[in-house]
């Protein structure tokens, strides 16, 4: 029996074929195996234990080390459980999450209402008011591990928190998650001053400082997706009658529409010349004195310009005030050393200028973005819930793509951070969205990704969990280029854009940007074309200076960063992007037959997938003695059922997750002086699946088969 005989035998003792051969269990374990280490370990990419050198700062716009050097946070969201786990369990999580180059962790839902082991709040009680000793231990633990491995902690102060009869805050129980009312409420104000007190001056008796003293704490987030001016351009102010709070955007209650009433018509009398205040009631069909009514989404195309911008004004000062209140507290009296963020520019449906211009004002400027979020649908008669989402690949839309709606947000000299984003399950384009992303947000030479979510659940469910639309922990496709492309982000084999187009508004272009069409998204910017981030970085300048004029833009077949290195094909449905630098090369999306790369060609037989070769050992390609290959497609779930256009389940489907793995052949060349070539398939945890394979040369090139039931293989070169 031959090498590649016994080889084979190896992978089907591993992997179940089913579906005649198209698809194959595919698990990514968590705890590592002592006497068989992973092969793509990434771990060495991090700097351990975080926060060695100090606290990191901005620079130049950008998270610098004490050192001066770069920080790129190469991140997961942690959400609700996954923030506690058991000690046992605490080392294993951390050091998977460094094995795939993760080096920062976003704490997600700390303070969510889901039960008592995903919460940082005690359980069982009338208020939110007191921590849980048990839970706090967990927490202080886990970051504890966390940081001696190198991962940096992000912590999120109000998600969402549901308030108790005994918190003393109005309504309390039909507000849900408070989103508007947690930026204007005194009571609520005061509560999460003093839950950030309780959280940021609580000593972790395992790294023995106090959070706000903590280097390996990176970021603090104010609130998460919160803003008012959101909430008043999607109607969430008006006033509903109290009752449940339907998801997590319900609209506020009477009571606090009324109070935003009564202090809306005080602030005008305060900040409003006599003249100013009479043509606003005359806009407004009220009499001399009389209460001026605030306006509702369907009012605003028709509304006067100076009714419109007054109203504007008034929740931004709101909101700032509530921003700049948070910041102070936290850094003058906490003395909190960690960086902070005010909220997620995350609606690009609509204009985010308004709250950008307040959230710039602190220290990092953030973004959200998902390619084709569930549209969550429930049936009138059964009630029974569901989900929709278009299921179409984002390399055919690029002018709306994930990199293109998050580079509308960056904001000269401020660090800019992206804390969600991902492809969510079960779009069957998933594999494009990590080394995308990767490769633009170094293009635009953004500061952070962190991916949402690595898990929603402790460690102890993991192993037999469904995972939903947002869990990536179980996914072989995006754990793969998740740990390959945290080389090239770390790195930064892709190269900064050579040119930056700025942005600048005036303060009247800001508010009045809100009433633009739907159709001018993401940018909401007339006369700038949303393919120039594709070739550009871009940057605002000014949220208060006269609005830009920009060059005219014919938008390319082939849209090519100004570096060279990423040109992105999306003509005919038939969209692929490609990566080309000296250490990272890529071909995503409907790679044609025979696509050449300096040094990486494919004929692959899937219709779609993902091929990235990354250098392991730093040098170039050409030179490099490791490489390692993800070949991604498709991930789903055992006996998981499209509906008939594949916009939804029919039936979700159950573990093990599996893979419809990449068949065909690459083709490899210039490697300079190799002698000979070896190419071993690895299974979920990045082990080998069987031994190494011999690949001979032809005409100066190795051509390697991808005949293996894997997402990611290790190729060694052996040279002079």
């Amino acid at each position: 029996m031959n090498r590649a005989a016994r080889w084979w035998i190896g992978v089907l003792v591993t992997c179940t074929a089913v579906a005649g051969g198209q698809w194959v269990d595919f698990e990514v374990p968590w705890r590592s195996a002592d006497d068989a280490p992973s092969l793509v370990d990434m771990s060495f990419l991090l700097d351990a234990p975080a926060g060695a050198a100090g606290f990191v700062r901005v620079e130049n716009g950008h998270l610098m080390h004490p050192d001066g050097s770069r920080l790129r946070i190469w991140g997961v969201n942690l959400t609700g459980g996954a923030c506690f786990p058991r000690r046992e369990d605490a080392p294993a999580v951390a050091e998977h999450l460094a094995r795939f180059g993760v080096n920062a962790a976003r704490f997600h839902f700390l303070d969510s209402n889901w039960g008592r082991e995903k919460t940082l709040f005690e359980w069982g009680t009338d208020s939110t008011r007191q921590l849980s000793a048990e839970q706090l231990d967990r927490l202080d633990f886990f970051v504890a591990e966390l940081k001696q491995r190198g991962i940096y902690s992000n912590f999120n102060l109000n998600v969402g928190r549901n308030f108790r009869e005994d918190d003393g805050v109005a309504d309390w129980q039909h507000l849900g998650l408070a989103k508007a009312v947690t930026l204007f409420d005194p009571r609520i104000i005061e509560l999460e001053k003093e839950y950030a007190r309780q959280l940021l001056t609580h000593v972790n008796p395992y790294t023995k400082r106090a959070y706000v003293e903590e280097p390996a704490l990176v970021i603090v987030e104010l609130v998460n997706e919160n803003s008012l001016v959101e909430a008043w351009f999607s109607g969430r102010l008006i006033g509903r009658e109290p009752g449940p709070a339907d998801g997590t955007w319900a609209g506020v209650t009477r009571h606090y529409a009324e109070q935003l009433d009564r202090r809306y018509n005080v602030w005008l009398r305060e900040r409003l010349g006599d003249e100013d205040l009479k043509r606003l009631e005359q806009a407004a069909g009220v009499g001399s004195g009389e209460p001026i009514g605030r306006l509702r989404p369907e009012q605003f195309d028709k509304a006067d310009a100076l009714r419109f911008a007054v109203e504007a004004r008034f929740y931004m000062e709101m909101e700032n005030r509530f921003f700049q209140g948070m910041y102070t507290y936290l850094k003058d009296t906490l003395g909190v050393r960690a960086l902070v963020a005010a909220t997620s520019d995350h609606n690009h449906y609509r204009s985010g200028y308004p709250m950008l211009a307040l959230a710039s004002k602190l220290d990092i400027v953030d973004g959200h973005v998902y390619w084709q979020h569930p549209n969550y649908t429930r049936d009138a008669a059964t009630g029974r819930r569901g989900f929709t989402i278009p299921n179409t690949p984002m390399v055919n839309d690029p002018l709306f793509s994930t990199p293109v709606q998050l580079s509308r947000s960056a904001v000269r000299g401020k660090p800019y951070t992206v804390s969600e984003t991902n492809h969510p399950f079960p779009n069957e384009y998933a594999c494009e969205g990590i080394p995308l992303l990767a490769a633009y947000a170094l293009l635009q030479d953004w500061d952070g990704l962190f991916f949402y979510t690595f898990e929603h659940d402790a460690p102890s469910a993991w192993d037999t969990k469904t995972p939903g639309h947002f869990d990536i922990a179980h996914d072989p496709v995006k754990m793969a280029n998740l740990a390959a492309c945290a080389l090239m982000f770390h790195r930064g084999d892709v190269t900064a854009a050579r040119r930056t187009v700025m942005r600048s508004y005036s303060a009247e272009q800001v508010i009045e940007s809100l009433r633009l069409s739907w159709r001018e998204r993401p940018f909401f910017t007339p006369g700038f074309s949303p393919a120039i981030p594709l070739v550009h970085a871009t940057r605002i300048a000014s949220f208060d200076a006269g609005p830009t004029s920009y060059e005219p833009f014919t938008v390319p077949e082939v849209i090519a960063s100004d570096t060279g290195q990423l040109q992105w094909r999306h003509a005919a449905d038939q969209g692929h992007v490609t990566i080309q630098t000296d250490r990272t090369e890529a071909l995503i999306g409907f790679v044609p037959a025979g696509d050449a790369l300096r040094h990486l060609s494919a004929t692959v037989d899937n219709p779609f997938c993902a091929l990235v070769l990354s250098s392991l050992d730093g040098r170039p390609i050409a030179r490099a003695e490791h490489l390692v290959l993800t070949a991604t497609g498709r991930s789903r779930l055992t006996d998981m059922t499209w509906n008939e256009d594949r916009t939804s389940l029919a039936h979700w489907g159950r573990r093990p997750m599996q893979i419809e793995p990449v068949r065909g052949q690459i083709s490899l060349r210039g490697l300079a002086d190799a002698k000979g070539l070896t190419i071993r398939a690895l299974d979920g945890a990045g082990r080998p699946l069987g031994p190494a394979v011999d690949v001979p040369r032809a005409d100066g090139e190795w051509h390697v088969a991808l005949d293996a039931p894997t997402v990611w293989y290790q190729i060694t070169l052996r040279r002079l």
